[in-house]
This record gives C-alpha cells, sequence and structure tokens, in this order.
C-alpha cells in the first residue's frame, strides 16, 4: 500500500504562515540552510511530532502536502483549528509561529493519484489538502477530471483562489447555500475507466464507499483523518507472533497489540499514528492470516494477507509471522 519516497527525519523552520480560510492555518516550512527537500508525489502527507511531556502527550499527526511538488525548497501543510479535537491542531495554530523549528518525517503516500482515463475528486472541508495537488496535476496532464467541493461555509473552505482557474471543473457547494453534497448525482451510476478519490469526514467517506459498492473493483480511493467507526472492533484473544529476522517468538495478549508487544521486546519498527490510518506500520506477513482492523487497506489488499498494519491488526489465527 505504501508508496516509499525518499524521506528525511528532521527539524524545519516555519518560513511563512497564512490564513488559508476561516480555522485554517498554512504553513510553509522550509530547511534551516534553504536545502533542498525531498520529493513528493500528489497525496503524500508527513508526520509531524508536536511537542512532549504531560500536556503534549508526545503528540504524531499526520498532514497532508498541499504546495507544488516542483518547489523542492518548501513543504505546505494546512491545518483546521478542531475544538474537540486532541491537542494537534491547537498546538499548531497556537505555538507554531513564522520562525518556529518543527520535527518532521516523511513524506509518505498512502493516497496516490492513480492513472487513469477520468477523475472524480470530493473532498469535504480540510480534506482539500490532498486533493488539490492531485486536480493540478490532472490538469497539467491534460486528464478528464471533476472536482466535488464541499464545507459548511464559503469561507470556511480552503484553497478556493487555487482552484478559480479551473471553475468549469470544479463544483464548489459550502452547506449553508446547497446543503448537503448531492453524491448520488454524481455517484449514481457506475463510469468505466473512472477514478474516485475523496477524503473528508468520516460520514463523507462513508456516504462515498456505500455509492461507490456497485462501481468497479479498485474504483475508491480515500484518505482518512481519523479511523472509521467499526475498524478496530472486534474481540481480541492471545496468539502467537514470530518475528523471521529477528529470530523472536512472542505472544501477543488480548490487552496489548502486535505493536506494544514488539515494542516491548525490544525490536525497533517505525510507526506514527497507533490508530491504523497513517500506514507507518505497515508490515509484511510470511504466514498466517491477519485480522484487519485498519482504516487505510483496500479490500484487495486485505484478501491478499501479505501485510498489515501492527498497530491495530491482530491475527485470526494462533500464529502469525512477521518480517521483523
Amino acid at each position: 500500500m505504501n508508496v516509499q519516497l525518499t524521506s528525511l527525519d528532521t527539524t524545519l523552520v516555519v518560513a511563512r504562515r497564512t490564513l488559508a480560510a476561516d480555522g485554517v492555518v498554512c504553513l510553509t516550512l522550509r530547511r534551516p540552510d534553504g536545502g533542498v527537500l525531498p520529493a513528493w508525489t500528489p497525496g503524500a502527507h508527513i508526520d509531524v511530532p508536536l511537542g512532549s511531556g504531560e500536556d503534549d502527550c508526545d503528540l504524531i499527526r499526520q498532514y497532508s502536502l498541499c504546495g507544488d511538488p516542483a518547489d523542492r525548497e518548501a513543504w505546505q501543510i494546512a491545518v483546521l483549528r478542531e475544538p474537540r479535537g486532541r491537542g494537534g491542531s491547537a498546538y499548531i495554530h497556537d505555538h507554531l509561529r513564522e520562525g518556529a523549528a518543527v520535527r518532521v518525517r516523511g513524506p509518505r503516500n498512502n493516497f496516490p493519484l492513480r492513472p487513469a482515463a477520468r477523475h472524480l475528486f470530493i473532498a469535504g472541508g480540510v480534506g482539500i489538502t490532498p486533493i488539490l495537488p492531485m486536480v493540478e496535476a490532472a490538469e497539467a496532464a491534460g486528464s478528464d477530471w471533476r472536482l466535488l467541493y464541499g464545507g459548511r461555509t464559503r469561507t470556511s473552505m480552503a484553497f478556493l483562489d487555487r482552484l478559480a482557474p479551473y471553475e468549469g471543473r470544479v463544483l464548489v457547494r459550502p452547506q449553508d447555500e446547497y446543503g448537503l453534497l448531492d453524491l448520488a448525482a454524481h455517484l449514481g451510476v457506475p463510469e468505466e475507466g473512472t477514478l474516485v478519490h475523496a477524503c473528508g469526514p468520516e460520514p463523507l467517506l462513508q456516504a462515498v464507499q456505500e455509492l461507490c459498492a456497485g462501481w468497479p473493483p479498485g474504483t475508491l480511493g480515500v484518505e482518512r483523518f481519523a479511523p472509521a467507526g467499526t475498524a478496530t472492533t472486534g474481540p481480541a484473544t492471545a496468539f502467537e507472533l514470530e518475528l523471521a529476522r529477528s529470530g523472536l517468538t512472542l505472544t501477543v495478549p488480548p490487552d496489548r497489540s502486535v505493536l506494544e508487544t514488539v515494542e516491548e521486546a525490544g525490536v525497533a519498527v517505525e510507526f506514527s499514528c497507533r490508530e491504523g490510518t497513517c500506514g507507518t506500520c505497515e508490515t509484511d506477513v510470511l504466514d498466517g492470516e491477519p485480522d484487519h482492523r485498519d482504516s487505510l487497506l483496500t479490500e484487495d489488499e486485505r484478501a491478499a494477507g501479505d501485510t498489515m498494519l501492527i498497530c491495530v491488526s491482530r491475527s485470526c489465527g494462533p500464529r502469525l509471522v512477521l518480517d521483523l
């Protein structure tokens, strides 16, 4: 699933801070020495560790890159302040002023722009952030594309200025003016050769998934802000875990995740969200059947059973062998 790019784990500086919309701050990040940043492709995100200690809880959040991939000297992210969030957006809004240093990791792309005859983009609110570079790439490639963009109000919808040149292809639908997005009008009849790319709040993504159920397999790609409501549910039982490269055999108890069990055994593994959404901890499965509880892998990837997100997923059987 993960499309790995050349990545870095370093400190960047907030070179510019602007308001992209009501409640949405846009940060431009650069190297302190002005050097070149790793390349990225539309749909990519970066990990941003935010503070440490009791108050900040070692927050790690993922934010989509929404600038120009051709600009190798700057990355751009846009963050909506979530009053009922877990602290990440508030930290960025309150602490990351121009000149502030911020640790970043990445980029990583779980939401690539796949080739297709036609593209239908659907964005809800700040979900426009990964979609915007996709739109611009599709336009530059001369592709046939459309964007359906919804938000609470017009003033809360970011990057309308960057979308203005594509007026004929973009449908902007603020909820206070038009009501909820009329998804059925755009997804009611499957279109051969069309890929659907969606990002936004979970109710929007659930509705898109339901309407795409009758479309050809592999049509829909989604990017989530948080785990799907049912992704991590289900009974948990203990199982044996074999780490092929480390030569360890461990027991994963009902109340511990695979990731936690591996960490406690002293095996280094990359992770970030611990929620099954970012893909950082995706690991190859060598034997056994994973019990997928993530919000990222496609149905085809789940059926293949050769990879899993170890922060939330478990084992369907008594034994699982991982390439760790």
